[in-house]
């Protein structure tokens, strides 16, 4: 499949977005300044996601579509669409992954 060339800003669902909440929240508690660029650093991969999705690793053991970007100890998951990059979740890469993606979680974000 090959994706247009001219991308939109990528689609982040709800549990991304609560996802980077919790993430600066924790981070935010440290170092309020340091949360608030990383989460700008966050959006911003997400944004060079949606603008090449092939280049990254496709997950089919996490789900049909999945791909991955590793960011620091986080891992954005997205699908990628003929017109649309959808970021699924933004999660710590020390978590059970697959628990998580497949409904399985106590329901934590981040």
């Amino acid at each position: 499949m090959t994706c247009p060339v001219d991308r939109t800003d990528p689609h982040l669902t709800p549990l991304a977005e609560q996802d980077l909440e919790a993430i600066g929240d924790r981070i935010a508690t440290d170092d309020p300044t340091r949360a608030v660029s990383f989460i700008r650093e966050l959006r911003a991969q997400c944004q060079r996601i949606a603008d090449n999705p092939p280049g990254y690793r496709l997950r089919p053991e996490l789900g049909d579509g999945i791909r991955s970007c590793a960011h620091g100890n986080y891992v954005i998951f997205f699908v990628a669409e003929l017109e649309e990059v959808t970021i699924v979740r933004v999660l710590h890469g020390a978590r059970d992954l697959p628990a998580i993606l497949s409904g399985d979680d106590s329901g934590q974000s981040g």
